[in-house]
């Protein structure tokens, strides 16, 4: 698809933040210094070893570090305090050859509109009788510390793979779209209007979920032996619902906004002010974002046109507290949880439901082949500790003699490479009976004049999304799906032919 070096390239690590397969991890820098929130005690000292020297020598001073955060110039990745807890753990995993840091990615928006990396912060915790060690790496112009750029770069790399596939894709899709479908079956019955809107969105969810368990995410399966958190990828991925996860903030325009990358503006499109206006998932997905709660506005307003039909229909109130206090028990307390009275409170709740199942589930899974099929490009693992911490003299000078021997020892291994590329290859497989976005009316919607012209409209604004997105893709003012060497974003065009493609939205999460 692209230089298959282009792990190397700088440009290309930082545009994948915005174009890649893991999008939705960026997030705006609103306080410096940068910080962990983790117990000092058990962890060591909180503050971060990017310094505001180091920031402002590697913009070259384009501007001092008080006037980027001011103008909302620098953005990071932070897995830090996620990853911590686990570090000194998963170092201990004696069958299996594998490391981990706590880590974050700092970058700088540029005035073309791109992403530039500053610098990136490895940490290990203290532990067996060391102290707290962390470094921060920065692009490098001498011999030695672009190695060492490289390698962090593929640390960082291998924690954003182990992120993406554990929180952004498993938990946030496939996952948590469990409690809606179960709640679903028991609570409405298959006449209910909201029972036929949903059903599209949860075909073959739950199969392919037994299969991830048997085959996928199970123990000592794909997960466990080829990504860095090893045996304990599914604990840090509910560790991560418990800390992260809110429904509030599972729909496109609350988490650009809970991430600092949109502000609500009703005089600009999408009544949201992007932060990055060339943002190709946020540009892509927020066109989808609308097309979806405008076909669900006009289904919901046809069958509840008074707020009374919502409050007293026990069926959709069952389904809701169901949803709430049974599928997702542990945060049945939480003040976040939208309530059900209105047409309005029911539209976001569809809404979000189809967004998750249909639009996030296709930016996160359906590149996975293109983006980290060369397992070099996109490690999963990295396997060895970087050569600068705590390096015995036998191991600095064999680095220094040899450094692309590190990288490879870094390199998953070729086995572990294998079975990468052919789940990768599975997972972003259409197949052939896929059921897309728009594609296929529901025989209910046909009955009511009114929804089957919903419909319609809904089916002829993703036609035009699949024109805009082909527009943007050939605009040489977008840089970051546009220029040389750079793929376009299609991962939202809403339809596709079978097999890997890189584009396609099917109604429901299928693979």
């Amino acid at each position: 698809m692209w230089d298959k070096f282009s792990w190397l390239k700088d440009s290309e690590f930082c545009r994948q933040a915005l174009a890649g397969l893991n999008p939705c991890g960026i997030q705006l820098v609103k306080e410096w210094p940068l910080k962990s929130t983790l117990d000092p005690e058990a962890y060591g000292p909180p503050e971060s070893g990017i310094t505001k020297e180091m920031v402002e020598q590697v913009i070259g001073g384009i501007m001092p570090l008080e006037q980027a955060l001011e103008q909302k110039k620098l953005f990071i990745i932070d897995y830090h305090d996620l990853l911590m807890p686990y570090v000194n753990k998963v170092r201990e995993i004696k069958d299996m050859r594998t490391t981990l840091y706590g880590s974050r990615l700092l970058m700088f928006l540029t005035p073309s509109g791109t992403l530039r990396p500053v610098a990136i912060e490895l940490v290990r915790p203290p532990g067996n009788g060391k102290p707290q060690w962390k470094q921060a790496f920065t692009p490098s112009w001498d011999s030695t510390g672009a190695w060492l750029w490289k390698l962090a770069k593929m640390h960082f790399l291998a924690h954003d793979t182990g992120i993406h596939q554990l929180v952004s894709h498993w938990l946030r899709t496939h996952a948590c779209t469990e409690p809606y479908i179960i709640a679903t079956n028991r609570q409405l019955s298959a006449m209910h209007p909201i029972y036929r809107l949903l059903h599209p969105h949860f075909r073959y969810t739950m199969e392919i979920n037994a299969l991830a368990r048997e085959s996928l995410i199970n123990s000592a399966g794909i997960i466990e032996t080829c990504f860095s958190p090893g045996k304990y990828s599914i604990e840090m991925s509910s560790v991560a619902y418990g800390l992260l996860w809110r429904f509030d903030q599972q729909g496109l325009p609350a988490d650009l906004i809970s991430r600092g990358l949109a502000e609500e503006d009703p005089y600009s499109p999408h009544g949201l002010k992007l932060a990055i206006e060339d943002y190709p998932y946020a540009n892509d997905g927020l066109v989808l974002w609308d097309a979806i709660k405008g076909w669900v506005t006009n289904y919901v307003t046809c069958y509840y046109p008074d707020p009374n039909l919502i409050t007293s229909d026990n069926e959709l109130q069952s389904w809701w507290t169901e949803i709430r206090t049974v599928g997702h028990a542990d945060k049945k307390d939480e003040p976040w949880w939208p309530i059900l009275e209105t047409p309005q409170d029911l539209i976001e709740i569809l809404t979000t439901m189809i967004w998750v199942t249909s639009g996030h589930h296709a930016a996160v899974n359906f590149g996975q082949y293109d983006y980290g099929g060369y397992v070099p490009g996109r490690s999963t693992i990295a396997r060895v500790t970087m050569p600068c911490e705590d390096p015995t003299d036998e191991r600095w000078e064999r680095f220094k003699d040899n450094p692309e021997l590190e990288l490879m020892a870094t390199f998953p291994s070729q086995l572990q490479a294998s079975q990468i590329m052919s789940v990768l290859d599975v997972l972003s497989t259409h197949s052939p009976d896929e059921e897309y976005m728009g594609q296929k009316m529901e025989p209910s919607f046909e009955l009511e004049p009114k929804i089957k012209t919903a419909y319609e409209v809904f089916a002829g604004r993703l036609k035009e999304l699949e024109d805009i997105i082909d527009a943007r893709n050939a605009d040489p003012n977008l840089k970051n799906r546009h220029g040389v060497g750079i793929p376009p974003y299609q991962l939202l065009k809403p339809f596709s032919k079978p097999g890997v493609t890189g584009m396609g939205v099917p109604n429901s999460i299928s693979i």
